[in-house]
């Protein structure tokens, strides 16, 4: 197949995968940015996201055992390190540690059964619950130098990366697509990507007419994790907490607790519970509140951080009512987004399928536009 101009919108982590496996496989790549380089508007700031395989789903064991090599070839081809494997402690009910055992041994992963008191023994500055277990394909993904890499690598296959450009238009014109700036540049393009996190749904539907059919139900809200100081925060093994033994499945911590150490301390938050927001309105002060529960979480679970002095941070979670992911194309449209605040491991495999897709091969059908219960 002949190389095309792709457009691919938005520069975060999921854009710049694209934008990488498409230059990669030819294609003539221009990535258009809102932001400047290194921004903290969105999704794929900062130091730490946690990489793991461990699911009790097999579809997402399976996707995240494919992100793994991809990773590697990102930091063959860049030079960079952008993963670092520690390994990940899940502890909580045993329901939910024997599933994740259960998938992970399915799948051929070494994964091992922990008591709260071994935990304790080999990480002294983690207090397990009730049952334990311990993947050692798991780890920190540094999130601004991914995307960093990720950007690097598609300017070596010939990409142009270019930042500080706000699409406000975009229009479908026959077999291709008519992008439109705020500074009222047009570029023609014969397909793009679509991958600009909170911003997704007024993208698609800005115009006349729904860019695609199907569009998303995307609930946007501003999360806010804190940075603990730890005394040597990069020996902690990433971490989840699970709700339903000693933490409680409602509130804060319906959907439990997760944490990592990183360059900036040790990383700790809830899932997903953050207030909706604009992302172009969100002024994004943390609540104090959550961040008080935080510490007094930490308090009682990581007695290895110091749980009185916690650094705040915000970032923004695109969120479908499924929590699966929209990867899938119409015509000459490729969507990428609601990544659920659990997708950037899995960065790697989507500029992958993103890259497949626009050249015409079919995507997971567990991820398509307009699957029953996610569209408006």
């Amino acid at each position: 197949m002949p190389s095309r101009r792709i457009v691919v919108i938005g520069g975060g982590v999921m854009g710049a995968s694209a934008a990488w496996r498409l230059a990669a496989r030819g294609e003539r790549v221009t990535l258009l940015e809102r932001f400047r380089p290194g921004h903290d508007r969105g999704s794929s700031h900062g130091t730490s996201r946690i990489f793991r395989l461990a699911y009790a789903d097999p579809f997402y064991v399976d996707l995240a055992v494919r992100a793994l090599p991809l990773w590697r070839r990102l930091e063959e081809e860049t030079g960079r390190q952008v993963l670092t494997l520690t390994g990940a402690v899940d502890h909580g009910p045993a329901a939910a540690t024997d599933a994740l055992h259960e998938a992970l041994t399915a799948a051929g992963r070494p994964v091992e059964r922990l008591s709260p008191q071994e935990v304790a023994e080999r990480w002294p500055g983690l207090r397990a619950d009730t049952t334990a277990l311990f993947h050692p394909e798991a780890g920190r993904l540094h999130a601004d130098e991914a995307v960093t890499a990720f950007q690097q690598a598609a300017r070596a296959h010939g990409a142009e990366i270019r930042h500080g450009v706000r699409v406000t238009g975009l229009s479908v014109r026959g077999d291709g697509v008519r992008v439109v700036t705020e500074a009222e540049e047009e570029v023609r393009a014969d397909a793009v990507v679509l991958a600009v996190g909170g911003w997704t749904h007024h993208l698609l539907t800005g115009g006349a007419s729904p860019l695609v059919n199907g569009v998303p139900t995307l609930r946007v809200t501003q999360e806010q994790p804190a940075h603990f100081p730890s005394a040597d925060p990069l020996a902690w093994p990433a971490f989840i907490h699970h709700p339903g033994a000693a933490l409680p499945a409602e509130g804060l911590t319906v959907d439990g607790v997760y944490g990592l150490g990183s360059t900036d301390g040790v990383k700790a938050g809830f899932h997903g519970v953050g207030p909706v927001v604009d992302p172009d309105r969100s002024d994004r002060t943390p609540d104090a509140a959550a961040v008080r529960a935080l510490a007094s979480y930490a308090e009682r679970w990581l007695p290895g951080v110091d749980h009185t002095a916690p650094e705040p941070l915000t970032c923004l979670y695109t969120t479908t009512p499924d929590h699966d992911f929209v990867i899938d194309r119409q015509g000459p449209v490729t969507v990428l987004g609601g990544f659920s605040g659990h997708g950037f491991k899995f960065a790697s495999v989507i500029g992958e399928l993103a890259a497949a897709l626009v050249r015409g091969e079919p995507g997971p059908s567990r991820f398509a536009l307009g699957r029953p219960g996610t569209a408006r």
